[in-house]
C-alpha cells in the first residue's frame, strides 16, 4: 500500500514538472535568470500602437542587448494567446518587466517612450 502511495505521488510530479515545461511563462521565467531584465512587449502587429513600440524594442534591444532580453508576443495569434491568458493581459500594448530571477517587478499599458522605459530598466541595474 505504502508503495502504491509512493507511485502515485511519484507520477504526479513528473506531471507537474512536465506541465512546467510546456508552460510558455515559465519557460520564459527560467531564462531570465541569464539577463537582468527580460522586456516582454505583449501586442500584435496589427495594433497601431504596438507598431510604434517596434523600434522602440529594438533600440532597447541594440543598446542593452547584453543586460536585457527583449521578447515580443502577437496575442492576436494562435501561439501568442497563452501569454495573453498568462500575464492578463485586458490592453495592449502592454509591457512586462521581469528580473533576473523571472519575478514580474512592473508592467505598463500602452504605448512606452523609450526615455522612460530605459528609467525602468536602471532601477534593475541595467547599464
Amino acid at each position: 500500500m505504502i508503495l502504491l502511495i509512493g507511485a502515485l505521488n511519484t507520477g504526479n510530479a513528473q506531471n507537474t514538472t512536465q506541465k512546467e515545461k510546456q508552460n510558455p511563462a515559465t519557460e520564459q521565467q527560467n531564462n531570465a535568470a541569464k539577463y537582468k531584465v527580460t522586456f516582454i512587449e505583449l501586442g500584435s502587429v496589427r495594433c497601431i500602437p504596438c507598431q510604434k513600440m517596434q523600434p522602440v524594442m529594438k533600440s532597447i534591444e541594440k543598446k542593452y542587448g547584453k543586460q536585457v532580453k527583449v521578447v515580443f508576443h502577437d496575442v492576436w495569434t494562435t501561439e501568442g494567446k497563452p501569454f495573453a491568458a498568462q500575464y492578463g493581459i485586458e490592453s495592449i500594448p502592454t509591457q512586462v518587466f521581469l528580473d533576473e530571477n523571472g519575478k514580474e517587478f512592473s508592467r505598463h499599458v500602452g504605448y512606452f517612450p523609450e526615455e522612460e522605459l530605459v528609467k525602468i530598466l536602471k532601477q534593475q541595474g541595467v547599464k
